[in-house]
């Protein structure tokens, strides 16, 4: 009789162990498609909660007062329009979510108010992302929660601001912070009221998290941005950088750690269950070597057998996996769309060559004690 033949028979013969094995490759196979759909969307998650710290980044005039602006958050001169450009037309930078503002502390109706355009955030070429800050309209206002209480606007109220009018859309939600007493408008707007038609105070961006352990982000930003910009100078909050990396960082650890545990836990399953296959078949392997079966057949024989059960438990713990990520990840990861998570079927094509080799492997010394039992001792016992 045939290899495959005598694996289909051992199979159907010995159910129970057939099924224990497969169902230490499918829970393998499943808990790792989910872990790693659901690392790709707690990346994604991750990012998203990070980038709500706000923009690290902060690119100024070169002659800012450094004092005045540490103290105010407000740079005291302006700066080219066109300098937004320029920084996201470059490729291989360390920088992402690129906006201009233009900031300044005016008195409205009796109040001081820090007036600030915001532009639509930019990108590098194929770094386009969502924005972490959503666009404002020309023509419409965001006041802030104490400016909103001091002076008795609600939404949807029509204000003038030196002339020009506007529609307040939202009145924020109280800070505790200078955002209380901030107005935002578009960029093209709060030039028109500054007469500052073209000009910026502070582009803001975001840091990529790419730098090696020994590099000093802001150096190497620095590095990046100063010959493109020398009337520019740079500045890095590295507590927010810091927040980010060591955030994603631990997600990373975490994955890292759980997987692989999972995966050797299956292999001493798959292997015990070997053993004890051979164990059972003592008497069955000394009559087959006395029939004549030699060695590399006997071992063929189990480990086909545990490639069988690797084949059919990639591909069932593959649809159960990625059931489990599909039904479960939207629920954990909310702040991503659900259609980002869904199933991989490249890993699919991972799992259908690397978990029947992973079988077989936890399944090779089980089959070398297996051939060097000798059939005349085996068969005495009988």
């Amino acid at each position: 009789m045939t290899i495959p033949g005598l694996i289909f028979k051992e199979i159907r013969h010995r159910k129970t162990n057939f099924a224990l094995g497969l169902l230490a490759v499918m829970m393998a196979v499943a808990l790792f498609i989910s872990f790693f759909t659901a690392a790709k969307a707690s990346n994604r998650e991750t990012a998203r909660l990070m980038l709500s710290l706000g923009f690290n980044l902060h690119i100024i005039p070169k002659d800012t007062n450094m004092n005045e602006f540490l103290l105010t958050g407000l740079p005291d001169k302006t700066m080219p329009e066109q300098y937004t450009e320029k920084l996201a037309s470059q490729k291989k930078v360390s920088y992402n979510h690129l906006m201009a503002t233009l900031q300044k502390k005016i008195t409205w109706r009796g109040l001081d108010v820090v007036l600030t355009g915001l532009a639509p955030e930019v990108s590098p070429p194929g770094r386009k992302m969502p924005p972490i800050k959503d666009p404002i309209e020309r023509g419409n206002l965001y006041v802030g929660y104490r400016v909103a209480k001091a002076l008795g606007i609600n939404e949807s109220d029509v204000v003038e601001i030196k002339g020009i009018t506007f529609k307040v859309i939202k009145c924020l939600s109280e800070s505790g912070g200078v955002d209380d007493i901030r107005i935002q408008c578009h960029l093209l707007d709060a030039q028109d009221i500054l007469g500052l038609p073209g000009r910026i105070s502070e582009i803001r961006a975001v840091d990529c998290l790419c730098f090696a352990p020994t590099e000093d982000p802001a150096s190497v930003l620095r590095k990046e941005i100063g010959p493109l910009l020398p009337e520019a100078q740079v500045f890095h909050t590295r507590a927010i950088a810091s927040a980010r990396a060591k955030t994603r960082q631990m997600v990373r650890n975490l994955f890292a750690v759980v997987v692989p545990f999972v995966v050797i836990a299956c292999g001493v399953w798959i292997g015990v269950l070997a053993v004890m296959n051979v164990r059972d078949r003592q008497q069955e392997i000394g009559i087959m070597r006395a029939l004549g079966y030699g060695s590399g057949r006997i071992t063929m024989l189990f480990l086909g057998k545990a490639f069988t059960i690797g084949l059919v438990g990639a591909l069932v713990g593959f649809l159960v996996g990625t059931g489990l990520a599909l039904i479960f990840g939207p629920r954990i990861f909310e702040l991503i769309p659900k259609t980002m998570i869904k199933p991989d079927l490249s890993l699919l094509l991972y799992c259908l060559v690397f978990a029947p080799v992973f079988a077989a492997i936890s399944s090779f010394i089980p089959a070398m004690i297996a051939v060097t039992y000798d059939p005349a001792v085996t068969l005495r016992e009988e």
